[in-house]
């Protein structure tokens, strides 16, 4: 493997090793595809990020991206299907069971499996969302091949291999991973990571459909009903579009109210780096970069946040990044758009004070737009 400095994330040339020709049970595995996750009868939209990053590998390797759709038979898998061919797929894998109407590890595994054995994918990439991650490992392990695990950037080097970037070491630095002698090549990625691709409308195109071979008296899992969790009581972190987030440079946990005040007077969302939550100053599901929350808001204001790479791979997709911190060397400032060196906890009530009075309800709905 390969590995990049932190001032420099980026896909390092160069790999150590040697690499293996490749077996011949392998050399006719062709083609990109990505996993389709269905929640709650809805494509997950790391999906389509994936396909907007599929797309690019598939052009690249000029081969076809495919999606690949599980679910029961009906029409949520026809309208997942035509989302697929909405962004970007040249085709699409259908595998529709009852057995599949909800997800269980036996027979989702099982279908994606025989897909994979029956069309030989080169790459096969999924969301690390909880069921992507837990269907991924599954399906690597029963084809024995490499998986690498919350990648924050994909691309194919000059013999076709996938370079699966992802921090390592605590997230102190990037490594660049490749599986060189077995098929499918995979890799999962966390929602937010990858930007979302224009969607558009065209007519369903090709559509493989496979049978499961298994019925539900194999599978050992039952399915006895559904709890949903309290989405409004938890963090919307991934899908806002101005976030404010504080640090250990904060220096207290009621310094954190700091950070609140400013989010509501913006109509923002609120967040920290992962030493507060070690610390229990928040909690997890406030915690953003690699393992936390990744995110790509139109604003995102750091307060007191140093900017370590596990935290910077969360919110380089910010279209705006604005860092307050003391440090004039902190890392952050090598990736903000905007840094000011000031201590947080004196700037933060006056930036909070300057947009209350200047920013009516009104306009503080329409602030990301």
């Amino acid at each position: 493997m390969s590995t990049a400095s932190q001032t420099t994330p980026r896909i390092a040339p160069g790999r150590a090793g040697v690499k293996k020709e490749l077996p011949d049970r392998f050399k006719d595995y062709r083609h990109v595809w990505v996993f389709l996750e269905l929640e709650r009868g809805n494509v997950h939209p790391v999906s389509f990020e994936l396909l907007g990053e599929g797309r690019k590998l598939a052009d690249k390797l000029e081969v076809q991206l495919a999606g690949v759709v599980l679910g029961p038979p009906g029409e949520m898998v026809e309208d997942a299907v035509a989302e697929a061919f909405a962004y970007g797929a040249d085709l699409v894998y259908i595998v529709d069971a009852p057995p599949l109407a909800d997800y269980r590890n036996e027979p989702f595994a099982k279908a994606l499996t025989d897909l994979v054995n029956t069309h030989k994918p080169e790459i096969l990439l999924l969301g690390a969302t909880t069921l992507g991650r837990d269907l991924a490992g599954s399906v690597a392990t029963t084809l024995q091949t490499g998986l690498t695990a919350d990648c924050t950037e994909l691309d194919v080097d000059s013999d076709g291999s996938l370079a699966a970037t992802r921090p390592t070491f605590g997230g102190s630095l990037l490594c660049t991973i490749y599986t060189l002698n077995y098929r499918p090549q995979m890799a999962t990625v966390r929602p937010r990571v990858m930007p979302m691709p224009q969607r558009v409308d065209k007519p369903v195109g090709r559509v493989m459909r496979h049978k499961l071979s298994l019925v539900e008296d194999d599978i050992v899992t039952k399915v006895l009903g559904f709890l949903p969790d309290n989405q409004s009581a938890m963090a919307n972190l991934a899908y806002a579009d101005v976030v404010v987030a504080g640090g250990l440079g904060l220096g207290a946990a009621e310094n954190l109210q700091l950070v609140k005040n400013l989010a509501r007077a913006i109509g923002a969302e609120h967040g920290c780096s992962r030493p507060l939550v070690q610390k229990g100053w928040m909690p997890a599901d406030r915690q953003i970069g690699q393992t936390g929350k990744t995110i790509r808001p139109k604003l995102y204001i750091a307060a007191g946040i140093s900017g370590a790479i596990q935290h910077r791979v969360g919110v380089e997709g910010a279209d705006l990044i604005v860092a307050i911190n003391t440090d004039p060397n902190a890392p952050i400032f090598e990736f903000a758009h905007l840094g000011i060196v000031t201590d947080a906890i004196r700037f933060l009530p006056a930036l909070t004070e300057a947009f209350t009075r200047r920013l009516s309800p009104h306009s503080r709905d329409k602030l990301a737009s």
